[in-house]
């Protein structure tokens, strides 16, 4: 109808009023003629008829009119000629963050941990269309927030993330493993794990390499970023002074952390200070970019306030007329 689609189509049912209203209106126009008897007509024919004899019916069809559109208007129309295309961008990441004590050098600012929270963060917040989760691991690991498009729950969880909340130590593979089992029965083109550490691994039941298989197993890239400057960085160390600054050596184990990479089809990354560990985020956020549906959708736009303002001006006209060429003295 109209080339539309209504939203509220029921509203055409109202359009049965018109059924009485007509009925009312032709009893009421018999009734009002009177009946005259003429011996002849031969005197009217020269009598010229004014048109707005004619027009009587004028003001019951703009009524009718108005009726039409108004009830139309409630049915709201909504015209569908507008297609857009758009492509969406849907992997599934999991995040793997090493929260161990170490993480609190100060060679980034304020510390690496919170360096990492922040690029974290900013990288979650470009990626709207993608399902991303969260696995901390110290000398053990737990899934801080599983996968979600939920942007601000993750966010938030990602914020509370401290160091201390489990055991020290470095697992590793531990942390990769829990990160894979995450990742494991999702359906997902594309699936990646990035995994940020500043350490050696020396805690955990499962070796990194082992893990790595298992990612490489179900098809999951890993890219691998150790954070740390070269040499010595300074740490916190309580003191009966207070907590004071000491530099203490760097070691990170890149060998371990380039064999996941390679094996798994993802790439190694080495961070010395929050501008490198930013860099780092925004490469591999231009590496994994898959597109993997195109969708057709019909952008719906709204034209039930064309119908109303036409009822309503016919409305109006009505009344106009009513009241000055088409008035009734009584």
């Amino acid at each position: 109808m109209f080339g539309f689609e209504f939203a509220n189509p029921e509203y055409f049912q109202l359009l049965v009023l018109l059924i009485p209203m007509i009925l009312w209106y032709v009893f009421r126009e018999k009734k009002s003629h009177a009946d005259l008897q003429f011996s002849s007509l031969r005197a009217f024919k020269r009598i010229k008829h004014s048109g707005r004899i004619g027009m009587r019916h004028m003001l019951f069809v703009l009524e009718g009119l108005a009726i039409v559109f108004l009830i139309i208007a409630l049915a709201r129309p909504q015209a569908n000629n507008n297609w857009q295309t758009y492509t969406s961008e849907g992997i599934d990441i999991v995040l793997a963050l090493d929260v161990s004590g170490s993480m609190l050098a100060r060679d980034f600012t304020p510390d690496r941990l919170e360096a990492a929270k922040e690029v974290g963060t900013r990288f979650i917040l470009e990626r709207p269309q993608d399902k991303i989760g969260l696995v901390v691991f110290a000398g053990e690991s737990f899934t801080q927030c599983p996968l979600t498009t939920d942007q601000a729950v993750l966010v938030n969880l990602l914020r509370d993330v401290k160091s201390g909340i489990i055991e020290d130590g470095t697992a590793i593979g531990l942390g990769l493993a829990n990160a894979v089992n995450r990742l494991k029965e999702s359906t997902a083109k594309s699936k990646v794990i990035i995994l940020l550490t500043d350490g050696v691994n020396n805690r955990g039941t499962i070796s990194p390499a082992t893990a790595a298989e298992l990612a490489k197993t179900y098809n999951i890239r890993v890219y691998t970023i150790g954070v740390g400057t070269y040499g010595e960085a300074p740490y916190p160390i309580a003191t009966p002074f207070g907590v004071q600054l000491q530099n203490v050596p760097v070691e990170i184990d890149e060998e371990v952390l380039q064999q996941i990479a390679t094996l798994t089809g993802g790439q190694y990354f080495r961070a010395t200070d929050n501008d490198k560990l930013k860099q780092i985020y925004q490469e591999i956020d231009k590496l994994e970019k898959s597109k993997i549906e195109v969708k057709h959708f019909s952008k719906k736009d709204e034209k039930y306030f064309v119908f109303g303002l036409i009822g309503m001006c016919l409305l109006i006209a009505q009344a106009l007329l009513r009241y000055t060429l088409l008035r009734k003295i009584p």
